[in-house]
């Protein structure tokens, strides 16, 4: 709702809609009713007489009617009559404004949000949040958007992503986002407050989900990680060092770059050994990894230990290791088919 000048609460075109709607639904439902009580009819020749009453088209009378019948007909048409006049001027403003579309849209919206699961929700649509949905659409990756202000909104719906409008903090607006069976939530937030009180409340929310937060300062690092995020971004802190390394290692800057966005043919990409895969239990070189998929391991994490970046040869393959590769996408695909088979 919207508050007018008189300091009153003003209705939308879509709660308007839905008032016309419950208001022909009753009428038409106490018409039945009254049929039935009144001229004792049947159900049907009941809703029969309502319907053809209200849209005035002037068939014939299923009986005689007595005079509380007649009396009873001119109310239902002067309730009809007003119904209908409230209800074309509710459509012509929902046509006027360009609200059809949007009232339908956000419903399927809503019930595309309700079918996903295993997700990432991303709080916050600005600079950050923003270039996280851009790098999610061109990895395929399902996600939803919460956003807030009309300016976020009007770019999301621009742009075709999922969206909930809503304060990020609020618990119902996290659950309409699939919060509980999300995979991973990405606080993008401006205000570091709003970010330490997110990760808080989306921890409690589901024990299990992965939390990225942003930081604008180091001293938020911590408080973000004693809140329950597994990782902190501090975007400054990453442009700065950037822009050294840039300065004093232009090349190996390029490399990383191309490579994190693939421009170069190469892409970093970390996948898991399930189990029972026929990798578990071979060693770097039994794996022959290099020579059938073209594909490098620069890191390995395995559960309960620190990322062992650049394993030797003689490094031993477990179930349920997360392997960290850069090769051809080609090559990271079919070996991900492989590994998923």
């Amino acid at each position: 709702m919207t508050s007018d000048p008189a300091g009153g609460n003003q209705l939308t075109a879509s709660q308007k809609l839905n008032l016309a709607i419950g208001g022909l639904v009753i009428v038409i439902v106490s018409g039945t009713i009254g049929f039935m009580f009144l001229e004792n009819m049947e159900p049907l020749n009941a809703l029969y007489m309502t319907v053809i009453t209200l849209s005035t088209v002037g068939f014939g009378e299923v009986q005689t009617l007595h005079p509380q019948g007649r009396l009873f007909v001119i109310f239902l048409i002067i309730f009809g009559v007003a119904l209908a006049g409230f209800t074309a001027t509710v459509i012509g403003q929902l046509v006027l404004e360009g609200q059809f579309r949007e009232i339908f849209g956000r419903r399927k919206m809503e019930h595309q949000i309700r079918k996903i699961a295993g997700h990432f929700i991303i709080a916050g649509y600005g600079r950050v949040g923003r270039q996280v949905a851009m790098e999610f659409q061109k990895k395929k990756a399902r996600f939803v958007v919460i956003e807030k202000d009309e300016e976020g909104v009007s770019m999301l719906m621009r742009d075709g992503f999922l969206f909930i409008q809503g304060e990020a903090t609020d618990d119902d607006v996290l659950r309409q986002a699939g919060i509980e069976t999300a995979r991973t939530l990405i606080s993008t937030l401006p205000d570091e407050a709003h970010n330490v009180y997110l990760t808080l409340t989306a921890r409690d929310m589901n024990k299990d989900l992965h939390i990225i937060a942003r930081a604008d300062y180091e001293e938020g690092v911590k408080k973000l990680k004693r809140a329950g995020a597994n990782h902190v971004v501090t975007p400054h802190v990453l442009g700065g060092i950037r822009m050294a390394m840039a300065s004093l290692r232009p090349n190996v800057v390029d490399f990383m770059h191309a490579t994190s966005l693939g421009e170069s043919g190469l892409t970093i990409e970390e996948m898991v050994i399930p189990d029972g895969c026929e990798l578990a239990g071979k060693t770097l070189v039994e794996s022959n990894l290099k020579k059938e998929f073209g594909v490098t391991i620069i890191g390995i994490k395995k559960e309960g230990h620190e990322m062992t970046v650049a394993p030797g040869p003689d490094t031993v393959l477990e179930e349920n290791d997360i392997l960290v590769l850069i090769g051809k996408t080609q090559g990271l695909e079919d070996l991900s088919k492989k590994l998923s088979s």
